[in-house]
């Protein structure tokens, strides 16, 4: 008997990432625990990489998988309720119609000039992947899928293009990045090495892996353009074709009017303030979700909405969302599941001593390879780096890899897999807003990965050769 692949019903996302989250309470059954100590230095945690220590396994039952979900809510609550406010922000903006006619302006403009559709995804890539090396934009680019998504879906190509321009130019810029302050400079930093140095061949590294991922989509949105139903999420794009339809035709959006214009103004300003307070103030989700919060009530207020529409609206926007808080929490969870289990250092250790005895070009290659795997668990870009560089950097020595390569190794280990894994809450977050399920992204983000993997593989060929030092 045959069976046809359209026939099978694929598991909804969350219970895929509760399939997960059981395969890893199994796996603390049989994997030895361990503990490395850590210090705190400057307010992160610095693990001792000669300090680890074999501790009892603690193995995870039905209670604890019960109350994983729970404990991901409240370890993942900043960034669920950053999800939550810009959400209903977005909505409160959405009701003035100003996003909306700019989407219908860009798109007739995109329509009648080859230019525009030349350039606008790399350009807008280029833009995102600027942030991303700069001030390490992350949690930041969520906010952005609300307006490129349906932007995408206007111009003819599909959601996944939508969060792509955005997520995946970030990403880019995030793993090749040469000023990152949260990654390089951290990491730099515990392997001693002058701030930002190598800047360079980081230039460089940046400059080709941005190219790569700006061609993978543009051609990708050149054949759904021509081909929608070529798209993995033509069916449930369904709902955000409706919504653009709806707004073609709604009055509010037929044209940018003076009132749109303000409206649009004070939100790119707020876009200039976050910029400027991630760089320069130290902003984290709690300072960008209070300037989304302060910038929704003064659109509000300016668009002349009363309070009550105001606060409905927020409400609705937010309510919206609450799948995508799920997603976030059940991710988080599987990380509860590894650490209580207290099976995480274990791995590590595990996977550190993979690396050792290697030609210095392969040890250099096998850090990168190692610390994507660890970036599953550890997706946290300024904590990877504060956990892992105190191993790595004195590893290096001893393989004689320079540890500027090793910050490298690191640095595309940390940023590759962050577009993919599931234990990412950015990652789940803009699946969940741009309600693109998991394992369509996946498998539509696969090629990009073992491209972007095999370009890692090459690029950290160079600097191991001619032993990359501090300059």
């Amino acid at each position: 008997m045959k069976i046809k692949l359209s026939s099978l019903k694929i598991p909804n996302t969350l219970v895929l990432i509760f399939s997960i989250t059981i395969i890893i309470a199994v796996l603390t059954w049989f994997i030895p625990g361990g503990k490395y100590e850590r210090v705190l230095v400057e307010g992160r945690e610095i693990l001792q990489p000669d300090s680890y220590q074999e501790a009892p396994n603690i193995p995870q039952g039905i209670g604890a998988l019960l109350t994983a979900p729970i404990k991901g809510f409240i370890k993942a609550a900043n960034i669920i309720a950053f999800i939550l406010i810009v959400g209903g922000a977005f909505v409160v903006i959405q009701k003035t119609g100003a996003v909306d006619a700019l989407i219908n302006r860009i798109a007739r403009a995109h329509e009648h000039s080859k230019l525009i559709r030349a350039t606008l995804i790399p350009l807008t890539m280029l833009i995102f992947s600027t942030f991303g090396s700069v001030f390490g934009m992350s949690e930041e680019v969520i906010p952005f899928i609300l307006i490129f998504v349906p932007l995408a879906i206007s111009l003819g190509y599909d959601s996944i293009t939508g969060a792509a321009i955005p997520f995946i130019g970030a990403g880019a810029g995030f793993a090749g990045a040469f000023l990152n302050p949260f990654t390089i400079g951290i990491a730099q930093g515990i392997a001693e090495l002058p701030p930002f140095s190598g800047m360079i061949y980081r230039i460089i590294c940046w400059l080709i892996i941005t190219s790569v991922a700006i061609l993978f989509v543009a051609v990708y949105a050149g054949r759904i353009r021509k081909n929608p139903q070529r798209s993995p999420v033509y069916n449930i794009d369904k709902i955000w074709r409706d919504h653009v339809a709806e707004n073609k035709g709604n009055e509010s959006a037929a044209g940018l009017d003076r009132s749109h214009i303000l409206i649009l103004t004070m939100f790119g300003l707020a876009m200039i303030i976050l910029i400027l307070g991630v760089i320069f103030w130290g902003w984290f989700i709690n300072e960008i979700s209070a300037l989304f919060f302060g910038t929704a009530l003064l659109i509000g207020i300016a668009s002349h909405l009363s309070i009550n529409q105001v606060a409905e609206n927020f409400v609705q926007g937010a309510k919206e969302l609450v799948s995508v808080a799920f997603i976030i929490a059940f991710a988080r969870s599987i990380l509860v599941i590894a650490s209580d289990g207290q099976i995480i250092d274990s791995i590590l250790h595990g996977l550190s001593g993979l690396v050792s005895g290697a030609h210095p070009i392969f040890a250099a290659q096998l850090m990168f390879i190692v610390q994507s795997l660890i970036n599953v668990f550890i997706p946290s870009g300024s904590g990877q780096a504060a956990l892992i560089m105190p191993i790595m950097a004195p590893l290096g020595d001893l393989l004689d890899v320079t540890r500027q390569t090793a910050v490298l190794a690191f640095q595309f280990g940390d940023g590759f897999t962050n577009l993919i894994i599931p234990t990412s809450g950015v990652t789940m977050g803009v699946l969940g807003v741009a309600k693109i399920p998991y394992e369509k992204w996946f498998v539509w983000m696969l090629p990009l990965q073992i491209i972007f993997f095999i370009l890692a593989l090459l690029l950290i060929i160079p600097p191991a050769l001619m032993h990359w030092g501090p300059f």
